[in-house]
C-alpha cells in the first residue's frame, strides 16, 4: 500500500505546476494512509466531515494544513475553529458570520474561500454572483474582522462532457476576477478534482482537490 500511495502522489505532483497547491482529499481514508503521504512530503489534506477532521487533527502531526472542503454547517464551526487552515465551501453570510464569531473566540483569523454555484446540478451548493454583489452592496463583509477572503471555490457538473466542464471552470475564473476587486488577498482559485484537475489548471486553477487518484476509489 505504501508504495502505491507514494507513487500516486508523485504522479499527480509531476502533472501540476509549482504554483498549484495540491490538496490531498483524505476523507474516509485511514490515518495510516495520511501518515504515509505526510512522510513523503505532503502537508495539505482536505476533509469534508467535521467529526472525522477533528479526530484526525487530534491524532496526526500538528504541522498538517487541514482544509475543510465539504459543506459546513454553522453549528459545527466551533469544533474546527481553533486549527482549520482554510474553509473552502463558504456559501452564505450566516456561515461567514459564524466563522468570524468562532475565530474571534480563538483570537485568530480564519482563511475562507467563497463557493460559487457553477454547475448545472441543483444539488451542489454555492453563491450566485447576484447574491455576492448584494452582500457587497450591503457592506456585509466589513464587520467580519476575523476572516480573510482568500479566493473562490467551485465544483463543475459531474459529466463526461468536457466542454461543459471547461466552460464552468471559465465561469469561476471570471468570478474570481470580480471577487479580487473587493478582496486584495483573494488569489486562490480552488477548482478541479481527480477527474478534471488538468482541465481546471488549464483554465486558471491554482489549487486542486485530488482524492481517488491518490488514495484509490472510495467504497
Amino acid at each position: 500500500m505504501k508504495e502505491n500511495l507514494v507513487e500516486n502522489l508523485k504522479n499527480i505532483e509531476s502533472k501540476i505546476p509549482k504554483n498549484v497547491v495540491l490538496v490531498a482529499v483524505s476523507k474516509t481514508k485511514p490515518m495510516e494512509s495520511i501518515v504515509i503521504l505526510y512522510e513523503a512530503g505532503q502537508r495539505v489534506f482536505g476533509e469534508n466531515r467535521v467529526e472525522e477532521l477533528v479526530e484526525k487533527h487530534e491524532n496526526l502531526p500538528k504541522d498538517i494544513d487541514w482544509h475543510m472542503i465539504g459543506h459546513l454547517q454553522s453549528k459545527k464551526v466551533k469544533k474546527i475553529a481553533s486549527f482549520i487552515g482554510l474553509v473552502h465551501a463558504v456559501d452564505s453570510l450566516k456561515l461567514l458570520e459564524e466563522i468570524n464569531k468562532q475565530a474571534k473566540r480563538h483570537e485568530r483569523k480564519i482563511d475562507c474561500l467563497l463557493q460559487f454555484h457553477i454547475a448545472q446540478e441543483e444539488s451542489k451548493y454555492g453563491l450566485t454572483i447576484e447574491i455576492f454583489r448584494e452582500l457587497i452592496a450591503l457592506n456585509s463583509f466589513e464587520k467580519l474582522q476575523n476572516i480573510t477572503i482568500k479566493g473562490v471555490m467551485g465544483m463543475a457538473t459531474f459529466t463526461s462532457d468536457k466542454n461543459q466542464v471547461r466552460k464552468e471552470f471559465q465561469t469561476l475564473k471570471r468570478l474570481s476576477k470580480e471577487v479580487k476587486t473587493h478582496f486584495e488577498k483573494a488569489d486562490i482559485i480552488s477548482m478541479g478534482m481527480s477527474g478534471d484537475f488538468l482541465t481546471a489548471i488549464e483554465e486558471g486553477s491554482n489549487m486542486v482537490r485530488v482524492g481517488s487518484s491518490i488514495f484509490g476509489a472510495r467504497k
